[in-house]
């Protein structure tokens, strides 16, 4: 199976010397065009466009002054390191093993709004760009009209390297939704993590269920999981898989909390 995880906001930028060689991002000219076409409208239009402060656009707009579409490597890191959001708290790359992140080369791709798709090994230069962003270009006024439906071609083509019946959809649906469903030929399945509280009724939670999509992501990869039904003997942070809620395509997890 092909996991696929949303990228983070946040950057951790301190490694030094990747595991291994760094690749080339399969969309490298694309993100090259995009960063110049973010350098147009400046750190007020990035600070409106990504509702974010004049520190973080001023940040980011130096970003993409200096993004270069054949950057140095000292420039770059992989980003199954470098992103650190909660997603990737529960992924704790740094601690796989060789094996994992032997499979994690053809089994893991990480969805990002600049790079169109990564994989955990590209050389990937700091930026921040989320996909739900109306950045507009000669494709339309979105970043999905921008891609359109190259992303899901893409994740076709890597499960097809790997022989991978199903992509295991751990990104945020700010994400996954500039998938094209309709040209997605490959089976979606969709873990949902739920936190049950005093009794309540079980409801998602965001920062537990960001956390849960990286364990679920790790459990994977270390498992060198193939069949659909061997998710359901994830139970990393005290989860449980729960038939009775969960649907073929929409597994549900439950945990007390």
């Amino acid at each position: 199976m092909l996991v696929v995880l949303s990228p983070a906001k946040k950057l951790d930028w301190s490694l030094r010397g990747a595991p291994r060689a760094l690749t080339e991002p399969e969309f490298q000219q694309d993100a090259a065009y995009l960063a110049q076409e973010a350098r147009k409208i400046g750190a007020g239009g990035l600070k409106k466009l990504m509702k974010i402060s004049d520190k973080l656009a001023t940040l980011n707009l130096e970003r993409f002054m200096q993004f270069r579409p054949e950057p140095a490597p000292e420039q770059t890191r992989p980003p199954m390191h470098a992103f650190a959001g909660d997603t990737y708290t529960g992924l704790d790359a740094t601690s796989l093993d060789v094996d994992a992140l032997d499979w994690a080369e053809g089994h893991l791709r990480i969805l990002s709004g600049l790079y169109g798709v990564l994989r955990p090994f590209d050389a990937m230069q700091p930026y921040r760009l989320e996909m739900g962003s109306r950045l507009a270009t000669a494709q339309g006024k979105s970043l999905y009209d921008y891609w359109g439906t190259r992303l899901a071609e893409a994740l076709d083509q890597a499960a097809g390297e790997v022989g991978a019946q199903v992509v295991v959809n751990c990104a945020s649906q700010e994400y996954f939704g500039a998938v094209a469903r309709d040209t997605l030929r490959t089976r979606v399945i969709t873990p949902v993590f739920k936190e049950i509280r005093d009794g309540a009724e079980p409801k998602v939670i965001s920062f537990f269920a960001k956390k849960a999509r990286g364990a679920m992501a790790r459990f994977i990869l270390e498992n060198r999981l193939t069949e659909p039904e061997a998710l359901q003997a994830f139970d990393t942070g005290g989860y449980r898989y729960t038939p009775e809620l969960s649907e073929p395509d929409t597994p549900v997890f439950l945990r007390e909390s």
